[in-house]
């Protein structure tokens, strides 16, 4: 088995379109994700054949890797329309494809290696490895995982795992929320989540009572583990994905650069233990902040413990907006004037958000900065004493809006003269070297010291992607400017040329034919839905299999009492003080129900699992 930290550690960014992933990695990404023209988890989010091969061509200049989605489920009528999509994907480059649906494994595909979604559910040894044995070469585990659940499915497999470390914290287990497919007829398996976690809800007992009004009460904290990616690589975890392909471009760059920094920290720590899997050194014009982004405040979910310290919070049940940066308290109020009490430097249209007077969640543009005082453009009702946050950061904006880093590959220069030709040899961090000469150069001996002015010119790359840091030159030798220039451009374009033919793609793994599922039994949250994935697990031992949600009649007026539509390892009444095994807890009744609008909800909690399941009521 392969020890802790044998493969190289990547910071994998989520890109909405080919202008964002060029940015994420010139702001250091080791890898993006994006969604292929059709059947990504993010409908809004797909990206053309042509966008996505100029991405493959910029990625691959640092070794850099381009992951294509392609994770939803499939329909039967739709088989042969992905098979022709993914060789066209794997035409242009694309290094990976991320799935979920596991007959894709049974189509005609070119050797493109394929990564498990989060979508797949993986949160045992025994799947991880089954995953594996299917011909998977990196695994995405599921977000709730600790790190000693990560550990334990590290010890079972030999391939990369994958771990979310940032951003939008789905509460339902991935791939087994079907609240938006029963209740809208909007599959989050088909990339068309109605996003039903972030809807406010009333929580209401059995009699009808309400003892919560209007709350987001299934509304998670934005993840954050950028205090725990040395523990995560200890675990086994070695790619680290930011959540966000819906982001926008300045997220992208500001979470990505921060990430980069932390990872780079840790590597720079481990003494050559870990390496980074691509290969460039990235500039930045700006500090990067995560707080400065768009956030829900933060949370490093399960990351250290199954079972948090009662009080730790994971949901932001007030908004499910971005709460931003804390700037401080209200001092004192007025009309459309704050004093707050803060360290920020605050700028004139901030955005800024606070509880109001009536205890709803408010938000307010800055107009003017006046040494303490705040003039805002509308009347604010805010009690002093209030916290307020900054949801929009004008300064921060405006930097990220301009050019804001250069990833470069460093290059050694060695000149040499010999029989009149000219020779120069090029190598650099990639692993690539060249040789390319002039014949004939004809060069004198000098009357000064040449040295700096070769080294000035072999320098000047240009808006190639190399930056020069060494250089071995003729000081004895005059060489004229033009000749030098010429064969520097001659022998970079030579160096590009050699790493376009040396750069290589993992190829797929095979499937292990006498592998066995991890279970004999499917439901329908097992996600089931085409004849390919259905014959994979049958000839893999599975002997039951219920067809996926989405292939069945699930209208509303349909269901029976008790048809469950989420399952989540966050639990409402742990995150309200309500816990059933504490014994200080706040006492809540003994049933419990979700309410918005028509749609009633019956939560059932397991308090052996600590665990929460979610289920519609008929009629409600």
């Amino acid at each position: 088995m392969r020890k802790i930290g044998q493969h190289p550690i990547e910071l994998l960014a989520p890109a909405r379109d080919a202008q964002i992933a060029v940015e994420a990695i010139k702001h250091g990404a080791d890898a993006v994700y994006m969604g292929a023209p059709m059947f990504g988890a993010r409908a809004a989010a797909t990206n053309s054949i042509e966008s996505m091969s100029s991405v493959c061509q910029f990625a691959h200049q640092f070794n850099a890797r381009v992951y294509a989605t392609v994770n939803t489920l499939i329909y039967d009528n739709e088989l042969n329309k992905v098979e022709r999509m993914i060789w066209q994907l794997w035409n242009i480059g694309v290094d990976a494809l991320i799935v979920q649906d596991l007959g894709i494994l049974r189509l005609d595909l070119p050797p493109i290696s394929l990564h498990a979604s989060t979508q797949c559910d993986l949160r045992t040894p025994e799947k991880a490895r089954f995953l594996q044995d299917m011909g998977f070469s990196q695994l995405v585990m599921a977000r709730e995982l600790t790190l000693r659940e990560i550990a334990d499915i590290h010890r079972v497999v030999n391939v990369p795992l994958e771990a979310f470390v940032h951003g939008a914290l789905c509460v339902c287990y991935s791939g087994r929320c079907q609240m938006s497919q029963v209740l809208k007829g909007r599959s989050a398996n088909r990339g068309e989540c109605a996003q039903m976690c972030r809807l406010p809800y009333d929580l209401i007992d059995d009699k009808g009572n309400i003892l919560i009004s209007q709350k987001h009460l299934l509304s998670l904290r934005d993840l954050n583990r950028s205090q725990q990616l040395e523990a995560m690589i200890d675990a086994g975890v070695s790619s680290f994905k930011i959540e966000g392909r819906l982001k926008d471009l300045n997220y992208v760059k500001n979470v990505v650069a921060f990430y980069r920094k932390a990872i780079d920290d840790v590597i720079a720590r481990s003494c050559g233990r870990l390496k980074r899997s691509s290969s460039g050194v990235t500039e930045l014009s700006f500090t990067p902040d995560v707080n400065r982004s768009f956030n829900r405040s933060f949370t490093t979910y399960f990351i250290d413990r199954r079972f948090p310290p009662y009080g730790q919070k994971m949901a932001s049940i007030d908004t499910p907006k971005s709460m931003g940066q804390v700037v401080g308290k209200v001092i004192r109020s007025s009309g459309n004037k704050l004093l707050i009490d803060t360290k920020l430097n605050l700028s004139n249209g901030d955005g800024l958000s606070y509880v109001a007077r009536d205890g709803q969640y408010a938000g307010a543009r800055v107009n003017l900065v006046k040494g303490d005082h705040v003039v805002l453009r509308d009347a604010a009702s805010v009690m002093p004493g209030a916290i307020v946050y900054r949801t929009y950061d004008k300064a921060m904006d405006d930097l990220l809006s301009r050019p804001s880093a250069e990833r470069r590959v460093a290059v050694d220069a060695k000149l040499r003269y010999v029989n009149k030709r000219l020779v120069l040899s090029l190598s650099d961090d990639r692993g690539d070297a060249v040789v390319h000469s002039i014949d004939g150069a004809e060069c004198q001996i000098a009357q000064s010291p040449q040295g700096k002015r070769q080294a000035d010119v072999l320098g000047k790359m240009g808006d190639t992607i190399y930056v020069l840091r060494t250089a071995q030159t003729l000081p004895d030798l005059f060489v004229p400017a033009s000749v030098l220039t010429r064969l520097r451009r001659e022998t970079v374009e030579l160096l590009d040329r050699a790493h376009s033919m040396r750069y290589c793609r993992d190829r797929r793994m095979q499937e292990r034919v006498d592998a066995s599922c991890f279970t004999d039994s499917l439901t329908r949250a097992d996600n089931v839905a085409n004849r390919l994935a259905r014959q994979l697990y049958m000839d893999h031992g599975v002997k039951h299999i219920e067809p996926a949600i989405e292939c069945c009649d699930v209208a509303q007026s349909n269901l029976s009492d008790g048809l469950e539509v989420m399952h989540t390892r966050y639990c409402l009444r742990r995150e309200l003080g309500a816990c059933l095994k504490h014994n200080q807890s706040r006492k809540l009744p003994a049933k419990l129900f979700l309410r918005s609008g028509n749609f009633l909800i019956a939560v059932h909690c397991d308090c052996a699992k600590c665990e929460m399941h979610l289920a519609v009521v008929k009629g409600g």
